[in-house]
């Protein structure tokens, strides 16, 4: 997929399905083997996009099998979620070319992006700009990314920060409670960002069961990832079951 493909397939899934579902390979938990099946098994209960990153993967040649391996035998578009220049690999279709905006350290809001854009030219990975926002404390993402984590109750902190990526010219925004958060981005978060914000919202983190996604997408998210629910055994019937529930629930 070249251009703008993915990002105009996304907005195209997103009018047939009121929401759509992200399912998150993090290519150091996972092996090849395993995540070739799963990626199958994702894109029939109706996945619309396979991200591949994590936080702390670090390991590149490993991502490029992973990402060669998966994009094999899936039609759906594999995006890539890189949390350091070492997330930057060819063959996936596009990037969420983010930036850290609640980072203490500048690295992560636009010197990582430097390093990493001639990559991005070279592998000719569509680049999706998004604003990558940590909620909460104690994870990986807002470790390793040096977050002043946006607390959990103050959604007019997080609306403030997507008005400032859309007025920066960034088409998505992603609000990460982070992997394997206990608590996920609140409703009422998503609902106060939405008000605002005039793009492609992403929520991800702690999200594991039915009542939970369908609340976050009827307060207005586009798309939800999860990741870390499968990595710890949660079963495809259950994730169909999420799939078909945020589909209806706007």
């Amino acid at each position: 997929m070249t251009g703008n493909k993915v990002e105009t397939f996304l907005k195209s899934e997103l009018k047939k399905k009121n929401a759509l579902l992200f399912v998150l390979i993090d290519s150091e938990v996972s092996n090849l083997e395993s995540s070739s099946k799963l990626v199958k098994d994702v894109e029939k209960i109706g996945a619309s996009a396979i991200l591949v990153g994590g936080s702390s993967a670090t390991d590149q040649i490993e991502m490029s099998k992973v990402v060669r391996g998966i994009k094999k035998g899936i039609k759906i578009p594999v995006i890539l979620f890189p949390g350091n220049v070492t997330g930057v690999v060819p063959d996936a279709d596009a990037i969420l070319f983010s930036s850290l905006m609640n980072s203490e350290n500048p690295y992560f809001i636009t010197q990582a992006q430097a390093l990493g854009a001639p990559s991005v030219l070279k592998f000719g990975l569509e680049p999706l700009p998004t604003a990558y926002l940590v909620i909460g404390e104690g994870t990986s993402a807002w470790f390793v990314g040096s977050a002043k984590g946006i607390p959990f109750d103050k959604p007019k902190i997080a609306a403030a920060y997507s008005l400032a990526a859309q007025f920066l010219g960034m088409r998505f925004v992603y609000l990460e409670a982070g992997s394997g958060a206990k608590s996920t981005v609140t409703p009422e978060m998503v609902k106060t960002v939405r008000k605002v914000y005039d793009g492609f919202l992403i929520v991800g983190g702690g999200i594991r069961d039915v009542k939970t996604a369908t609340a976050i997408v009827k307060a207005g998210a586009d798309a939800l990832v999860i990741g870390t629910f499968l990595e710890k055994g949660g079963s495809i019937k259950k994730l169909e079951e999420i799939a078909k529930a945020i589909q209806r629930s706007k």
